[in-house]
């Protein structure tokens, strides 16, 4: 049965899994590639399926951990002080409502000074993350459920949107995960072999990238293809910065990618009808692929896309067409290579 993409992607972004603690959210994800993979966590805590078949193994990426906060200290009344734990923007955080994964979940509302009360330049600026509490309304009892070191989701509604679009919080990377598990559920339907297959939802990209450095080099891939977000247009957005939001998968051109395995992508969405859309960075480009292509003795990496808005809030809005068209493509290729002429 196909995948709705909205249930699979809401579910996927319903889990906390904040980079270092991702176990609720692996374990989500791995229930869903048990269906098509032999599935494993490695030490770090990334998800790992293998699919057997021929020359060349395909590496598939995607990052299961989201940006959140660490809990630094808790008061007895109940206020509780956070540090940024990957690249959370304080001006989103201010007033919002977050979940604190404690021995139990502890809702709670980031306090903020009124503005009747704001004095000189603090009522025109974003307090730094440092300087404001969250709220748990627990008093004392909040420190037998909370220690310095849990961690922090912020939340947000998870809505339908008008053009197939959605809005969630964490949809980077939880949307790659859903391109990929489509892209799985695409070649499933057809009778071919495909060639091997390792599939990895990492941990840790959001702070260090060592989920798909020691994942990558274990792979033992010739290729790999990694899937991230990227930014869409919006106001403020420069359009050569950005890709159009159902404009389709992002193809990656840049230094640290793999110039053929692009251009391949490029012919086979124009032989294909796949909607896509070139995505164009100098060197690096700030994602897993810049990782993946310099484990063990180099593997041969490309980088799709989904373009969303918002990036790091808790409304991160995507186009379910992009996440369709993501997963059309890397089927495409690895048929394509599973038949030897690529």
């Amino acid at each position: 049965m196909k995948y709705d993409l909205y249930s699979l992607l809401f579910d996927l972004c319903s889990s906390g899994g904040v980079s270092g603690c991702e176990d609720d959210a692996a374990e989500k994800a791995a229930k869903y590639l048990s269906r098509f993979a032999e599935v494993s966590r490695d030490a770090l805590g990334n998800v790992v399926g293998k699919i057997g078949g021929d020359s060349p193994c395909i590496l598939l990426d995607a990052h299961i951990d989201r940006i959140g906060l660490t809990v630094t200290s808790v008061d007895s009344n109940g206020f509780v002080k956070a540090v940024k734990r990957g690249g959370v923007d304080a001006r989103t955080v201010s007033a919002g409502e977050v979940t604190i994964w404690g021995s139990r979940k502890v809702f709670g509302v980031v306090s903020s000074i009124p503005p009747h009360l704001s004095k000189g330049d603090d009522a025109s600026k974003a307090p730094d993350l440092s300087e404001v509490c969250i709220d748990t309304g627990l008093g004392e009892e909040a420190q037998n459920i909370i220690r310095a070191g849990d961690t922090v989701t912020i939340n947000g509604a998870q809505r339908k949107l008008l053009e197939n679009k959605a809005v969630s919080p964490c949809v980077d990377d939880r949307a790659g995960v859903a391109a990929i598990l489509r892209c799985l559920e695409i070649l499933e339907e057809r009778t071919k072999k495909t060639c091997a297959l390792t599939v990895v939802f990492s941990v840790q990209e959001e702070t260090s990238g060592s989920g798909a450095t020691t994942a990558g080099f274990a792979s033992g891939a010739d290729e790999a293809i990694a899937v991230d977000v990227g930014f869409a247009s919006a106001p403020g957005v420069k359009d050569e910065e950005s890709g159009k939001l159902g404009g389709g998968a992002m193809i990656g051109f840049a230094a640290t990618l793999d110039n053929a395995m692009s251009k391949k992508l490029v012919s086979l969405a124009k032989e294909k009808d796949i909607k896509w859309q070139s995505d164009v960075m100098g060197g690096s480009t700030s994602t897993n692929s810049d990782s993946i292509q310099a484990c063990a003795g180099g593997i041969k990496c490309a980088l799709i896309s989904i373009p969303i808005r918002n990036m790091h809030t808790c409304v991160e809005t995507v186009c379910i067409d992009d996440i369709e068209a993501t997963a059309q493509l890397m089927a495409a290729y690895i048929l394509e290579r599973s038949e030897g002429n690529a």
